[in-house]
Parts: structure tokens; sequence; C-alpha cells
């Protein structure tokens, strides 16, 4: 498993023409390891994979690596990076995460296929040759409210006896299927919650973390909900969740990653825009944001 507690999806800085800036992204990724976070997730949703090239999927990736080294040398200890490698199409999929391997990257991130919506059978062949063709841990994304299908306990059931399928970032928000992939799968696949607001509802049903979008403006806050609950102190660990509700619905409250993202740059970490289809969040928006931020002492 390449990591427990908290991975942050960080987002992909735009410098003013549009272009990827490694500045940015080293200041975002120095402020992640400095304030705990155990991973770095690179080119995810919030790292708006879908509108970025594959020349410069694997320019971030690259990235990603060589900061989150230097960043964990000097805190002394490794933060790997997990690089988003999804897609629709299976022989894309197995050549972009090829790609990401020669750029360094520790493990593999697989979002289920969208728009195409394999069956059941579809993600069993889909995922069984993404393994395949790779030696380094994956980790299955399970979100059907974009992909439009869910990956079921059956499915993974086997999925998680493949040896190099070792984790779910799971964000189907039902309960009642964790605890039944729990049952299923057992140690030999790692849960992560893959949403902010219930974090603490997947630890309870064996979860070891989350791969968080609030965890790029709150990492400490993040990582130390995890950290208390695994040690045992679910009060404190339930206070964070609790304090955080605000911050997280904000989060959300426009498509993901424009809040964050509007967040990070009144915090000073020059991310740019999004990229289109995606606009800035509204003047609305902004003025909640901001004032929360400001009860957060963020700004």
């Amino acid at each position: 498993m390449p990591f427990t507690g908290l991975g942050t999806a960080v987002c992909t800085p735009f410098d003013d023409s549009g272009a990827f800036s490694y500045a940015s992204y080293e200041k975002l990724i120095n402020f992640q390891v400095e304030n705990g976070a155990d991973a770095i997730v690179a080119c995810g949703t919030t790292g708006e994979a879908s509108t970025i090239s594959l020349e410069e999927h694997v320019e971030v990736v690259r990235a990603a690596v060589e900061i989150s080294k230097k960043a964990g040398e000097k805190a002394g200890r490794k933060v790997p990076v997990v690089a988003g490698a999804g897609g629709n199409d299976t022989l894309d999929c197995c050549a972009l995460g090829r790609a990401c391997r020669g750029a360094g990257a520790d493990a593999l991130m697989y979002v289920a296929p969208y728009y195409n919506k394999p069956s059941q059978r579809g993600l069993l062949a889909h995922y069984t040759k993404l393994a395949s063709d790779t030696d380094l841990p994956i980790v299955l994304y399970n979100i059907p409210g974009r992909t439009g299908i869910n990956i079921q306990v059956s499915t993974l059931e086997e999925l998680s006896k493949i040896p190099n399928i070792v984790a779910i970032k799971e964000a189907s928000g039902d309960f009642g299927q964790v605890a039944h992939i729990a049952a299923a799968c057992g140690d030999r696949l790692t849960i992560l919650s893959g949403n902010d607001d219930y974090i603490l509802p997947i630890l309870s049903l064996g979860g070891k973390g989350v791969i968080s979008t609030t965890g790029n403006i709150l990492p400490r806050q993040m990582h130390d909900m995890v950290a208390k609950y695994l040690a045992g102190d679910f009060a404190g660990s339930l206070k964070l969740q609790l304090d955080i509700l605000p911050m997280v619905e904000l989060m959300f409250a426009d498509v993901n990653p424009t809040p964050v993202k509007a967040a990070l740059n009144l915090m000073g970490f020059d991310m740019g825009e999004c990229r289109l289809p995606l606009v800035a969040i509204d003047d609305t928006l902004h003025t909640k944001l901001k004032s929360e931020m400001e009860r957060f002492k963020l700004i």
C-alpha cells in the first residue's frame, strides 16, 4: 500500500499564459509536506487531469515526484506520489500508466471508465489488464456521481485478489457498500475515503485514510483527523471532522476544483484559473469562502 492517512489530491497550477507553473506547484507541495500530508496525489479530478495533455500530464507527475522527494528528505520521511492515470480507453490508460511510472510515480490511481459505462465484466477486464501492464501498486477510484457507474462489491472482491491492486478511493456515498467491501476484501484492499465530509464513517468501517480536496488548504487538520482516529483518539478525530464541515461544504459548492483553486489563490499560492469549460466561482461564493477562510485564519 503506498500510504495510509492523508493523500492530498493537489491542484495543478497554471500561470497567466495557461501553462503549468512549476514554482507554484513546488510551493503547494512543500506546504503539504510541512503540514503532515502522507502522500501527494497528482493529476486526479482536483488536478484537472481531464483538460491537460499527455505531455503536460507526465510533466506534472514528474514535477510532483521531484518536489515531494526533496520535501520528504527535508521532513525526514518518504512522501509517495500517486499518479492519476484513468480514462475511458483501456489501452490509453495502460500507456499513461507506463508514462507515469517512467516519471517516477510510486503508485497509479485509475478512475472507473466514464461515458462508455462498461458492465461489471467489462470493469473486471479493464482493471485486470491495467494491473497486468504495471508492477506499481494500483488504487481504484469509485465515484459513480462523475462516471455514471458503480464498481460493485463482487467485482472488487475479484479485483482484490490481484496482488498489485491494493486500495480503493471510495466515493459512492453508500456506507452499506463500504461495509460490504470491507467484509468481502479484508486486508487485501485498503479503503480510502473519497469524500471529505464522511472520513470518520469510512474509518469506522476499517478505512485507513482519505484522498482529499480540502487537504489542499487544511492539510494539518485532515492529517490529524485520520492520525487521531487510527491512534484511538476518536473524540479528537470527531471534533476535527465536525469543525471542517463548513469548509468542506464550500469546497464543493461549485464544481471541483473551482472553489479550492479560488481558496488557494486567496492564500497566495498563485494557482491561476481552471481550464475551460470550468469557470471561476461567482462573487457570492467567493465572499462566503473568504469569510470562512478568515475564520480558519487561513488568510
